[in-house]
């Protein structure tokens, strides 16, 4: 593999490593699920239900838009944020992928075990 491949494949894993990260905190994961709906959501509206204060909230949130989960949208004077699934998209097809090579290693062990 050339430099510039592996390069290109250590950048892609590190994309998805900070998204993993990203959901890896309960917050977030709860924020991602409130926002998968399709309906922009203001922080008041994210707040709901939450123990947590709004500037928690912003906080989790623009953690979130730094992994291009989450974008947000002004909306007269306040910001809307809404979920954008391509990032965990990615992530399933890395994770479909790395899920193939472990199956054709196994299939690889499996006949020189037994055969």
């Amino acid at each position: 593999m050339s430099r510039g491949r592996r390069s290109a494949a250590a950048s892609k894993r590190q994309a998805h490593a900070v998204v993993f990260a990203a959901l890896g905190d309960e917050t977030r994961l709860s924020l991602v699920a409130k926002l998968s709906g399709g309906q922009p959501r203001s922080i008041a509206q994210l707040t709901e239900g939450s123990k947590l204060t709004r500037q928690a909230i912003t906080k989790h949130l623009r953690m979130l838009e730094s992994v291009a989960l989450v974008r947000s949208v002004r909306s007269g004077r306040e910001n809307l944020f809404e979920f954008d699934p391509r990032p965990i998209e990615d992530a399933r097809k890395y994770l479909d992928l790395v899920s193939e090579q472990w199956d054709q290693a196994l299939a690889r062990l499996k006949s020189f075990v037994g055969g």
